[in-house]
């Protein structure tokens, strides 16, 4: 989904295509396209879901079987795209949409058209935030995938990224930037906020078969990973986000080279030595398209992309998504909860292990959570009251969605569990 609005582009920055100069061009090129000046209101959801065998739970569904269901769905009623992950979650991406009620209920109409078509291939989808019975396994054969899985063995973080890429979903929330003299701030609470909803969405308490002893596993496989391609963007005073985006994506290793085969770079590599030709990849200096797809392998909690990709929720149930998704957004789009909710969080704001590891048995976490949740509830309308009240009632009682679900694989035993989700059964 893109936010993007048309934007002039400053002689100083380099041409789209243009081979770039140095670290000052490539800078400059990502200073000016990180964030867009601009109103806010529109919303964007990209929502995951596992995808499971209803009769054989432990068989991962193939490519071809996923594509044909794929291929076979009428137009979603709310226009959402959908695309298969390299371990065949299914993704919903919504077009941009005047508002959270409105990406709210788009999302949910097409999520129910989605939902029948896979049922009647005898598929089940499934909103955990990692898959909690089978082994990581790539099913698409996509050649950036394949390369990838090359890298992530090369810098010795073969098992998370594998995880990574074949055995987590999520929901993602994307929001304009704002205008510009509200950037820094806008962008240090979508940060400071993270940790809390970290806490409140954590809904992965198993990995391959197994309690990992984390409420949010998800959170962790991130965390495994190379803190300077995924970890926050933010500067220590978060002053500057086009500049701390410009640093950041710099500073972090080249994944690929786009040749125009995906190629894996298999020593650590930073762009800025690629860019100021230290070292040359493909016997040449990156071009702004080669940045452009650098960009592309950067996962950091919030993205700037002209707009800004909230990227650290679990996939939760559909109980509760929608209060989830309407919780954040409101804390950042209406200007009389911003500053009420960045006092909730500050004494949380940094605590991102915590929040996966115990969630909302941190009573700091709790007390932010509860907080947050209150204010944005004071604006919710009729349609998600029950969503609400959920979301609520579990803040609560220090629960979050893996509380549950771990509950449920306690009673029942792991599969069973796994396909009452996959059958809608809650």
């Amino acid at each position: 989904m893109s936010l993007a609005r048309p934007a002039t582009r400053p002689a100083a920055a380099p041409a789209a295509g243009a081979e770039l100069a140095g670290s000052a061009a490539a800078a400059a090129y990502l200073t000016e396209r990180c964030l867009l000046d601009g109103p806010i209101g529109r919303v964007g959801l990209e929502i995951e879901a596992h995808c499971f065998d209803l009769a054989e739970p432990r068989r991962r569904p193939g490519w071809s079987q996923i594509s044909a269901v794929r291929a076979g769905l009428p137009p979603l009623p709310g226009g959402s795209a959908v695309t298969v992950e390299p371990g065949g979650a299914v993704e919903l991406s919504s077009p941009p949409l005047p508002g959270v009620c409105a990406a709210i209920e788009a999302m949910a109409r097409d999520q129910a058209v989605l939902r029948a078509a896979f049922a009647g291939a005898g598929l089940g989808l499934v909103a955990l935030g990692t898959d909690p019975l089978r082994p990581t396994g790539r099913i698409n054969p996509g050649q950036r995938y394949r390369a990838m899985e090359r890298f992530f063995a090369a810098s010795q973080t073969g098992q998370a990224g594998a995880a990574m890429m074949t055995a987590t979903a999520s929901i993602q929330v994307n929001l304009d930037a704002g205008p510009a003299a509200g950037w820094a701030e806008r962008i240090r609470l979508a940060h400071a906020l993270g940790p809390t909803m970290v806490a409140v969405a954590a809904n992965s308490p198993l990995l391959d078969g197994a309690f990992s002893g984390w409420v949010s596993t998800r959170q962790r496989v991130w965390s495994l990973l190379d803190a300077a391609r995924c970890g926050p963007i933010l500067g220590a005073a978060g002053d500057d986000p086009r500049t701390d985006w410009a640093r950041y994506a710099l500073k972090a290793p080249v994944m690929l080279v786009h040749t125009p085969q995906a190629v894996p770079v298999t020593r650590y590599l930073p762009f800025a030595d690629w860019v100021d030709a230290r070292v040359l990849l493909d016997e040449r200096r990156p071009t702004t398209t080669d940045l452009d797809y650098h960009l592309t392998t950067l996962f950091p909690p919030v993205r700037p992309r002209g707009w800004l990709e909230i990227r650290y929720l679990d996939a939760v149930p559909a109980a509760v998504w929608p209060a989830v998704v309407f919780t954040l957004v409101t804390l950042l789009d209406d200007p009389e909860l911003t500053a009420p909710a960045a006092a909730a969080v500050a004494p949380v704001a940094t605590a991102w292990d915590t929040a996966a590891r115990v969630g909302l048995r941190d009573r700091r976490l709790r007390a932010a959570a509860e907080r947050c949740v209150a204010l944005a509830a004071e604006r919710a309308p009729a349609a998600l009251t029950a969503s609400m009240t959920a979301l609520r009632d579990a803040v609560a009682d220090a629960r979050c969605p893996a509380d549950r679900f771990a509950e449920q694989v306690i009673d029942v035993g792991l599969e069973p569990a796994v396909t009452r989700l996959a059958a809608g059964v809650c």
